[in-house]
């Protein structure tokens, strides 16, 4: 397996990319960088502006806002893309709990392919409404 296809697939898990096609997810996955942080390693400061955006290969990361825990995330799951997207300082701190890989795309990578593929943007747009939408109504209960 290459490492574009085992990228691909775990692009593929990610909630966010939900309903993009193979030939749309190896387009992202090209893209990317691999990236490994240590135990206890601050990926994403809040207040920062965010330059990256990242996909959890393996590990845990924890997110924190004001010093309270939001979520602990694992792999298949995503986080900085609010950041990237509206180029506005991070709203939370993401911290590696254990050894952790991530799969990272660079603000100027994201941002071109959504510009020259208007099919994965509006498939992002449709993944970042539903993470909205279930945040929503976590709050509501």
């Amino acid at each position: 397996m290459t490492v574009t296809t085992e990228r691909t697939e775990l692009l593929g898990r990610c909630p966010l990319f939900t309903g993009l096609d193979a030939a749309q997810l190896e387009l992202l996955a090209s893209s990317t960088t691999e990236v490994d942080f240590p135990a206890g390693h601050v990926i994403a400061r809040q207040g920062e502006i965010g330059t990256g955006f990242f996909v959890i290969a393996d590990g845990r990361v924890r997110i924190v806002r004001d010093g309270t825990t939001l979520a602990t995330l694992r792999p298949g799951e995503f986080f900085g893309e609010m950041s990237v997207l509206d180029r506005e300082p991070r709203v939370a701190q993401a911290l590696a709990e254990s050894p952790t890989r991530c799969l990272a795309l660079a603000s100027w990578d994201f941002e071109r392919v959504l510009l020259e593929n208007p099919p994965v943007a509006v498939g992002i747009a449709r993944g970042l409404a539903r993470r909205l939408r279930a945040t929503m109504e976590q709050h509501r209960a």
